[in-house]
């Protein structure tokens, strides 16, 4: 009978430990997932401000399409890459694509800030460089926003890596994030 009981005990124990393992797992992928929430509002912000700056200097820069159209096009995969990410912000390939299209895309906004160096007139525009400080903040936000999600990712594999969470790995199917 004494053994029945301690056979119960333990599995009780275990059962909790399954069940508060399992909801600490699941809080910090919520926190993944709110940090991406941010993330992703900072790329929405910075494409409209991408936008508005193209709108600005197209007719001023007619000669440059080819930056144009890199930037355009740069911007587009890297709001399908987000919008992939925004599905599985835990993913690798989400994350990954979300990377790289970032690149590209600083790429061709580094072109386009240069073109706008070389013409030194349009920088006394006044419609201009509202648009321009305001791209620096939300870079600057951005950047801020991508350490938040990677240290969210950072918590969560290390708590999957610490025994004895690490034996529900198998059982929940839980998989490593990946970082910015």
């Amino acid at each position: 009978m004494g053994l029945l009981w301690i056979a119960v005990l333990l599995a009780c124990v275990l059962l909790f430990w399954t069940v508060g393992a399992y909801n600490r797992i699941m809080q910090l992928r919520n926190k993944i997932n709110d940090a991406y929430g941010k993330l992703d509002q900072q790329l929405a912000a910075r494409a409209k401000l991408v936008q508005t700056l193209i709108d600005l200097l197209h007719p001023e820069l007619v000669t440059e399409q080819a930056a144009f159209d890199a930037l355009y096009a740069a911007q587009q995969a890297l709001d399908a890459a987000a919008a992939q990410a925004r599905a599985r912000p835990t993913a690798r390939h989400a994350v990954t694509q979300l990377t790289l299209a970032g690149a590209v895309h600083a790429g061709a906004l580094a072109r386009l800030l240069a073109l706008l160096d070389q013409h030194a007139e349009l920088h006394s525009r006044s419609d201009l460089q509202p648009v321009l400080e305001e791209l620096k903040l939300t870079e600057g936000q951005y950047s801020f926003a991508r350490q938040l999600f990677n240290e969210a990712v950072r918590v969560y594999n290390e708590a999957l890596t610490q025994f004895p969470t690490r034996a529900l790995i198998r059982v929940f199917r839980f998989k490593q994030a990946h970082p910015l």
